[in-house]
């Protein structure tokens, strides 16, 4: 995506925040349709130096010609701001991507799925126990376990947290590897693995796919009361 195709989408942005139905819009409670400032072509290189990576094309000129996050899908898109002289994206499970590790590759696979339904099988179930305190300590010992597996640092590198929905459900771009600029969803509090968020055409959808479809059924649901 070129510079010339995020035109105009800022102040479509904030067009809809003076829309009397735009708390309609599903996370506008959250974002209150305010978008973060534009960074400089000096404050994204200082950024991308600081991560030791280039940022995805759609997302950088994002940064340059839109914001630097807020208004957008589910709560908003979370910021990425310059905090004592470090950068940083703020937000409700932003601190689970490891920004030293931004460079990388996003794994091609993730756990192997019998692990997986080993542990899912063995997940303990209150009516098999006599006291709930029984139950509390081996659904914790059960959730370290998973937690390990699922939650294992390596599962997200060359990855940033960039949304969340709520519940604990969160969606991440992908910076780095053969997923690079994709945007995947994370249920896993769930008991679902990460997985791509795929389009229409069943290929995964990029971040400007992502953000500019939301606008558009947020125009829709703001402006025609869809």
């Amino acid at each position: 995506m070129t510079d010339q195709q995020w035109a105009g989408i800022r102040q479509r942005v904030e067009a809809l925040g003076t829309s009397p139905a735009s708390n309609d819009v599903f996370g506008a409670l959250g974002h209150k349709w305010v978008l973060e400032q534009p960074l400089s072509h000096a404050e994204l290189a200082e950024l991308e130096a600081q991560m030791k990576v280039t940022l995805p094309e759609e997302f950088r000129t994002f940064l340059l010609h839109v914001g630097a996050g807020g208004a957008g899908p589910a709560h908003g898109m979370f910021p990425v701001r310059r905090v004592q002289g470090r950068w940083r994206w703020e937000g409700d499970g932003a601190d689970m991507a490891d920004l030293s590790r931004l460079a990388e590759p996003f794994p091609e696979q993730g756990p192997d799925p019998e692990i997986v339904d080993a542990l899912l099988a063995e997940r303990p179930e209150e009516e098999e126990f006599d006291e709930i305190e029984e139950f509390d300590d081996a659904i914790e010992a059960w959730a370290e376990r998973w937690d390990a597996v699922m939650f294992a640092p390596e599962r997200t590198v060359g990855a940033i947290v960039i949304c969340h929905l709520g519940c604990a459900q969160r969606e991440w771009l992908i910076i780095s590897g053969s997923h690079r600029g994709t945007i995947w969803s994370d249920c896993r509090v769930d008991d679902v693995d990460l997985t791509p968020l795929l389009g229409r055409d069943g290929k995964p959808v990029t971040f400007a796919q992502w953000y500019l479809d939301w606008l558009r059924h947020a125009e829709r649901t703001a402006l025609e009361g869809i």
